[in-house]
């Protein structure tokens, strides 16, 4: 199993268990970790599910694609171009077994 760790304003966190090829997006709607909300079901079309992922972890994730860059400047928190990432394009698996990522204060 895989790790993902929400953490939130307040400085609180919430640690969930991710099944291997399964995206950040889902592994949070699935498990009802607050603040990720997936409109679109992970289609790269609504950028309900922005995160900034933690520094340490940047380097293990797969490029921007064109999709999710363009919903990148859609978010309704501010993009930091060096974090911002929409969680339904990372993939959880041997490439990427853990990650941190902050839960920006809103999504809609």
């Amino acid at each position: 199993m895989q790790k993902a760790t929400f953490h939130y304003g307040d400085t609180s966190a919430e640690v969930v268990e991710v099944e291997a090829d399964v995206s950040l997006m889902r592994a949070a709607v699935t498990k009802g970790v607050a603040g990720i909300v997936g409109e679109c079901g992970g289609q790269a079309m609504c950028a309900t599910c922005h995160v900034y992922v933690r520094e340490q972890y940047l380097d293990a994730l797969p490029a921007i694609g064109d999709d999710e860059d363009e919903m990148l400047d859609c978010t309704v928190s501010p993009r930091d171009p060096a974090r911002s990432r929409l969680a339904c394009q990372l993939i959880l698996g041997p490439d990427l077994d853990a990650i941190e990522v902050d839960v920006p204060e809103r999504q809609v």
